[in-house]
């Protein structure tokens, strides 16, 4: 609302050198000429009211963040407000293989888990997706073993805890549940084509 921003901004000048950091900023300040609601509109204007304030706040950075910066009202993006970019696209193999690492760390892996090859396979996916990937792995490994699990106990016995393993099976498996952030808005349209659209190649034409 236009208070809460008001009220966060005033609380950032007073414990200056401070950082406002706003989340998915598409949603908090859309482009004015696609919302409906007048509050969306006001939230947006008592935005830019404060971003064209900062330099009588002192020591103020405003950082926003968005997967999508085109739904972000153009006003926003002009000199003196946030009028620098920075994208930040899906990792590359090597960023993807330290992610695995990081959120494998404290996973009991099989020998047949190999890091390097889903790093290979994991084209498209994000710091967010790899972690719902070995999420999902763990999880399927867990179902794995519980059959052997009596569900009316407290705790897993130890014997089996010290068995259970995450393996490449698991994150195979996992790949089914997690959709990659980069593939999830690319489709394939197939058109249609009728034999009378096709130019040249009479001949085939013909025998058909």
């Amino acid at each position: 609302s236009e208070k809460r921003l008001r009220g966060i901004f005033e609380k950032a000048q007073k414990n200056s050198p401070s950082i406002v950091f706003i989340d998915e900023l598409d949603a908090i300040a859309p482009k004015r000429g696609e919302v409906t609601g007048e509050v969306e509109r006001r939230v947006v204007a008592q935005l830019l009211a404060l971003m064209d304030g900062l330099e009588a706040r002192g020591n103020v950075i405003v950082i926003g963040a968005s997967n999508r910066v085109n739904a972000i009202d153009p006003a926003l993006r002009r000199p003196g407000r946030f009028d620098r970019e920075i994208e930040i696209g899906v990792p590359d193999k090597n960023g993807r293989f330290e992610m695995l690492q990081i959120h494998t760390r404290g996973m009991p892996l099989s020998k047949d888990v190999d890091l390097k090859r889903l790093s290979e396979i994991t084209h498209g996916y994000s710091g967010a997706d790899i972690a719902a990937l070995g999420r999902e792995a763990a999880m399927k490994a867990l179902r794995r073993y519980l059959p052997e699990i009596n569900l009316e106990d407290e705790h897993i016995p130890p014997k089996i805890l010290e068995k259970m393993e995450v393996n490449s099976d698991d994150f195979m498996n996992g790949f089914k549940e997690v959709t990659p952030t980069a593939m999830r808005e690319v489709f394939l349209e197939i058109p249609t084509t009728h034999w009378e659209d096709v130019g040249g190649l009479q001949w085939l034409l013909l025998t058909c």
